[in-house]
């Protein structure tokens, strides 16, 4: 069933939390766009990045730094009747073209066009999928949505809904394009297969999106994603797909395998035939377009099981990878593996940046991508080349039965990492001899070391786990960063503090088929779930499922604690929100990692060099207001 309804009344209940100033008279330091084509160049913002390239940046300047704490809400929208309960996980990014705010909000996944001056509502578009939605594994309003005109009075806006459906509305009415697929909708869950090309049901099938499509010239992509990886049932799970349509009526385009079939390259990357049995490599995040040049840049992430892969054996193409393919026919022009065998939840988090620099007095064409893991990883967008060597470095091995870990990973020698992206003994928090003292303590319960430090099998004598940075929500992630083509420049926020123990066990068998999957000794299994799942409008509500807290060691010592303190992946303990330990360990109820929790970076992409760093917020009343740190001078810790 569905529901689009065109009003003209203030809505009573945030989707837009705060506009300061929209004025058609704001000035711009750009060109102004073609007629009928808007762009940032013009004062609107097209895409969820900006712009198709990614940049997130706008040539806007009557906002700026030295007046930006003046600005005043100008009007707010609430999304609490957009389903049938208030959701609590707004992440969308709104688009203005036109004077008009789209956006996608409430349990529902609705769609909203709202006056920007005024915020009031012009029309609300919804599905009503049920159980389609229930079983979806990616829930809520999502990110967003995307537009497209063809110049001539033909404007659209595309989302994906709850369900994996593609829809195309008529973006001044809310009504479905009837001429696009179906009524307006094309039915993506036809086509997606599990095993060598089963079809998956389409009603409890698990694929779906929270990302925009992405639409360039006359032609929408969409990617896929699936259940958090921590803890899954099976590793012959849907397997992940990019397809493109075209925009006008909704006909397939192409396909893109990231599990590459036989005959397809890459496939010889997974041993034992083991491509046939193993799902995910999705693309759940931003997709970015060179349009001039026709190429398409795919952000893929890991296979099946975020941190064990011994029924995956091989490198894994295309997991983790970026993957360049062509914009009409979707063949593969140029890829690069940014982690072998996949097993630390380092999917690629955020869309390729386009960038136009000149290194060494040479002008370059080139896309960054941006990782967990604290590093930048930057090419030629056309032919692939990294724009400064990436090295094969020797990396830690494993020591988990029926696992193999690739010798080496690659390491880009510029830019320098931006964030923390292991943990180390010096890393660890030392507000005071013996706050440091107790944090070695709580560390010896697990195994330290730098990136790409394998997931172990947990003990409860010891090791619990590995204790690391920079995988489950750490550097940058789905946020992304940004791109200023006048500066050079790139930057971005991370996160320092997000500490993850990847310890692992074996799950009860009749829950997974799995030989490990994410835990801790000593404690009873639980699955592990995404704060997205379990919230559809027709759902029953089920909250996000951390790891649970590791047991008390045998000996406790005083004032120290180990425990995670609450919130699923990507919440405020996971994100590192101050001196919360998050997954990791804690001392005192602190961070066992010393600030910045959190940074601002800026980066020279001429030169790639690290411009500045600077912590991200101010210091958490936790710390702050800490007893054990009273008349101690604390740094702004971000």
């Amino acid at each position: 069933m569905t529901r689009s309804v065109r009003r003209s009344v203030l809505a009573p209940v945030t989707l837009v939390a705060a506009i300061g100033l929209i004025e058609s008279g704001a000035r711009l330091a750009g060109q102004t766009a073609p007629p009928g084509l808007p762009s940032t160049r013009t004062g609107e913002w097209t895409h969820y990045t900006a712009d198709v390239r990614g940049s997130r940046y706008s040539p806007l300047d009557q906002i700026n730094a030295r007046n930006f704490n003046q600005l005043e809400v100008a009007w707010r929208f609430k999304t609490d009747n957009l389903g049938t309960r208030p959701e609590y996980k707004l992440e969308g990014t709104p688009l203005m073209v036109k004077g008009v705010v789209y956006a996608t909000g409430g349990t529902r996944r609705s769609v909203v066009a709202l006056d920007a001056k005024s915020g009031e509502l012009i029309w609300v578009h919804a599905e009503r999928e049920g159980a389609r939605a229930v079983n979806a594994p990616r829930q809520l309003s999502g990110r967003g949505l995307s537009y497209w005109t063809d110049g001539k009075g033909d404007e659209r806006v595309l989302y994906v809904t709850t369900g994996y459906r593609l829809v195309a509305l008529n973006a001044k009415s809310g009504a479905r394009v009837s001429s696009f697929g179906k009524d307006g909708v094309v039915d993506m869950k036809i086509g997606a297969v599990v095993g060598k090309g089963e079809q998956i049901d389409l009603e409890t099938g698990e694929i779906g999106l929270h990302s925009t499509p992405t639409v360039a010239k006359d032609v929408v992509i969409v990617g896929s994603s699936f259940r958090e990886g921590l803890t899954v049932k099976s590793h012959n799970n849907t397997k992940g797909l990019i397809r493109a349509w075209d925009v006008r009526t909704g006909r397939l385009l192409w396909t893109f395998h990231t599990i590459p079939r036989p005959g397809e390259f890459g496939n010889d990357t997974w041993e034992k035939e083991s491509w046939a049995i193993n799902g995910n490599t999705g693309v759940w995040s931003q997709i970015t377009v060179d349009e001039e040049a026709g190429l398409v840049y795919l952000p893929v992430e890991d296979p099946t099981s975020d941190l064990y892969g011994g029924h995956r054996p091989g490198n894994n193409l295309f997991g983790d990878s970026l993957v360049c393919v062509d914009l009409k026919t979707g063949q593969r022009k140029w890829h690069y593996q940014i982690v072998h065998h996949p097993i630390w939840d380092f999917d690629m988090p955020a869309a390729p940046l386009l960038m136009d620099i000149t290194v060494d007095g040479k002008p370059v064409k080139a896309v960054a991508q941006a990782t967990k893991q604290g590093l930048l990883y930057v090419f030629d967008r056309i032919t692939g080349k990294p724009v400064w060597p990436i090295e094969e470095r020797p990396v830690p091995q494993t020591d988990v039965p029926g696992e193999k870990t690739s010798p080496t990973q690659p390491f880009p020698t510029r830019p320098p990492a931006y964030s923390r992206n292991g943990v180390m003994e010096n890393d660890l928090v030392d507000f005071t001899p013996e706050i440091k003292a107790q944090a070695l303590d709580v560390a010896k319960r697990y195994r330290l070391g730098p990136v790409f430090l394998p997931p172990l099998v947990s003990k409860a004598e010891g090791p619990l786990a590995a204790l690391t940075a920079g995988t489950l929500s750490g550097g940058v992630n789905w946020p992304g960063s940004a791109y200023d083509p006048e500066m050079h420049a790139f930057f971005t926020h991370a996160c320092n503090a997000c500490i993850a123990p990847l310890g692992l066990v074996a799950p009860p068998k009749e829950f997974s088929d799995l030989d490990y999957v994410m835990g801790t000794a000593g404690q009873q299994f639980r699955p592990i779930v995404g704060g997205g799942e379990g919230e559809a409008a027709d759902a029953p509500l089920r909250p996000a499922t951390p790891p649970a807290a590791p047991p008390a060691p045998a000996t406790n010592t005083a004032g120290a604690a180990a425990g995670a303190t609450g919130g699923g992946r990507g919440g405020a303990a996971a994100g590192g929100g101050g001196g919360g330990g998050g997954f990791g360990a804690t001392v005192q109820g602190l961070n066992i990692v010393k600030p910045p929790y959190g940074v601002v970076v800026g980066i020279n992409m001429d030169k790639g060099e690290l411009m500045w760093s600077t912590p991200h917020g101010d210091t958490p009343d936790n710390v702050r207001n800490h007893a054990a740190l009273r008349g101690v001078n604390i740094p702004r810790t971000g």
